[in-house]
């Protein structure tokens, strides 16, 4: 089952396009959505999230339109940022509002997630670290019994081993395939560890959706001297020279075999790198 549907989405700005965006999560997987800042990932959450206006497209959460259903598909969603809101507020006075738009909430899952996380709920949103008050964003979205969950470089500026424990949680979250997440981030050391898909933006457009396996099957890091660049120059997707020669992308159909020339396996972050660097 898919859970969420994108197909052709557009939307322009006077600067800004994004070009007929398409991708699909099916259900109980984790989709890495990354790009370099101001590739697009943020217009296409606000699109899924109907909070802006598409010029054309479609997009349905598990089946539906959200033109036609957007009531009934947010209580299915749950949305999860970096950012702070009601910072002087008590996470108690919080979570009284929250769930009054929320049919399906689930008092004892809320209780069970707070104890799970160690949150206390007499303290205010600004006292607590980032990272727990993360925690407490996600407990708000899984208290409600979200299927979806959209996640918007929710570990910006955590430090490591505080999001290795956010990781964890989200692999957790998954295990028994009835949620499913999407992953915007430029943190692509934290697809390696969780993702099971990579969609891959850039100016609006989407270069790359598919497993992350078959993301890292399809290129090779490459590099060799001077000389040996001028060989297989035109068939790479970007390339930086130094001191000893090269060091570049290449798809792997492109491979040329040549004593000259090592090819090695790339890392999200490097795929993601060459391509930014693509002219």
């Amino acid at each position: 089952m898919k859970v969420l549907e994108i197909k052709d989405l557009t939307k322009s700005y006077d600067e800004f396009t994004l070009s007929n965006v398409s991708f699909n999560i099916e259900k109980g997987y984790i989709m890495g959505f990354v790009g370099e800042n101001g590739a697009g990932k943020t217009t296409t959450i606000k699109s899924i999230l109907n909070v802006i206006k598409r010029d054309s497209g479609t997009i349905k959460l598990f089946g539906k339109n959200i033109d036609n259903n957007e009531v009934e598909l947010k209580q299915r969603i749950g949305y999860v940022s970096g950012d702070t809101f009601y910072p002087k507020k008590k996470l108690k006075d919080i979570t009284s509002i929250y769930r009054r738009f929320f049919t399906n909430w689930d008092e004892s899952l809320y209780q069970k997630y707070l104890s799970e996380f160690n949150l206390n709920e007499n303290k205010k949103m600004d006292e607590l670290s980032k990272g727990m008050a993360l925690k407490y964003s996600i407990t708000l979205s899984l208290s409600h019994h979200a299927e979806l969950l959209i996640l918007d470089e929710p570990t910006s500026g955590l430090d490591p081993v505080a999001r290795d424990g956010l990781l964890e949680i989200f692999q957790n979250l998954v295990e028994d395939g009835e949620c499913s997440i999407l992953y915007s981030t430029h943190i692509t050391s934290d697809l390696e560890k969780c993702a099971d898909y990579i969609t891959f933006i850039k100016n609006g457009t989407i270069l790359e959706s598919c497993s992350k396996d078959d993301l890292l099957d399809q290129y090779q890091l490459v590099n060799g001297s001077s000389e040996a660049l001028e060989k297989i120059k035109d068939k790479l997707i970007s390339y930086k020279t130094n001191a000893f020669g090269f060091i570049g992308l290449i798809d792997k159909l492109n491979i040329i075999e040549d004593k000259d020339i090592k090819y090695g396996r790339p890392s999200i972050d490097e795929i993601v790198i060459y391509f930014s660097e693509r002219i």
